[in-house]
């Protein structure tokens, strides 16, 4: 049973990624679609981040966490070097948790 769940979820996996490049060109989207699927995929990476930033084992991760995403997400739109970003949100959690905020 879980073998026959894998091949299927695979099968459609690999589905989802054929679709793209056989319909390119062939379906034509409207701007207010073509604005509505921008959008929303902004809203799924902000929500991805918060719930990562937020969230440990069902409860609130602290302080440092958040700031250290906060960091890397003004040093991002600084557009800092991608380096600059991850050491830069690291550093700061680490130095938040060495300073003893949770």
């Amino acid at each position: 049973m879980t073998f026959a769940a894998i091949l299927a979820l695979a099968a459609g996996t690999y589905a989802f990624r054929l679709v793209g490049p056989l319909l390119h060109g062939r379906v034509e989207l409207s701007a207010r679609v073509r604005d509505t699927l921008a959008t929303g995929a902004v809203v799924l990476l902000v929500a991805l981040v918060a719930t990562a930033a937020l969230t440990q084992s069902q409860g609130f991760a602290g302080w440092a966490r958040p700031a250290g995403v906060l960091v890397g997400g003004v040093l991002a739109w600084r557009r800092a070097s991608f380096v600059l970003v991850v050491v830069g949100a690291a550093a700061t959690t680490g130095l938040l948790r060495l300073a003893g905020v949770a």
